[in-house]
């Protein structure tokens, strides 16, 4: 089943969609290879200021994004999916962007809360908050929780569109795929 160009996201929206997951994965690679260098070490720091150059960057496209997929059109799923389906989708949609907008944010303040102002690029981060341990640990504990619900919602999110592709044989997986 191919898809006409009126049936499919604009191609901003697809390629930031990939791109965004593609930055997504490295943010995640990035947490779980830190641990395998010791701490200090040079190699350790620099997958750490990888981390949160990326996910700085997923932060700054999402925000595009969300602007592009407000200012533009959602194609209709062909068939029409069921009610149910449609509000899942929106709340799982919106707890993704949920996610890709507050793990950032959680994590620099973290790194705040711990006495650290980032540089990336070069570039000096401001501290947005004084150093504060104790918030630190709960801030940990929520960019950790996040991360977890992360690995859950992409998953749904795949597991979805495969269910529309081979199951309910729609086209809410060719909206988004890559070729044309």
């Amino acid at each position: 089943m191919f898809t006409t160009p009126a049936a499919r996201f604009p191609r901003g929206i697809i390629a930031l969609h990939w791109l965004t997951l593609l930055l997504l994965v490295a943010v995640y690679a990035t947490m779980e290879l830190r641990g395998m260098f010791p701490r200090g070490s040079a190699s350790r720091e620099a997958i750490k200021t990888a981390h949160y150059f990326l996910g700085l960057s997923v932060f700054a496209l999402t925000w595009l994004r969300l602007v592009l997929r407000l200012a533009g059109r959602t194609p209709p799923i062909t068939p029409r999916p069921p009610a149910w389906q449609s509000a899942l989708s929106a709340i799982v949609a919106l707890a993704l962007y949920g996610l890709l907008l507050a793990m950032p944010v959680i994590g620099y303040l973290l790194l705040n809360a711990e006495g650290h102002a980032p540089a990336i690029a070069g570039l000096q981060l401001p501290l947005l908050i004084a150093e504060n341990h104790a918030l630190a640990e709960r801030l940990e504990g929520w960019h950790e929780g996040i991360a977890v619900a992360g690995y859950w919602l992409v998953g749904l999110h795949a597991l979805a569109a495969i269910y529309h592709h081979h199951v309910r044989h729609d086209d809410t997986l060719l909206r988004m795929s890559l070729r044309r």
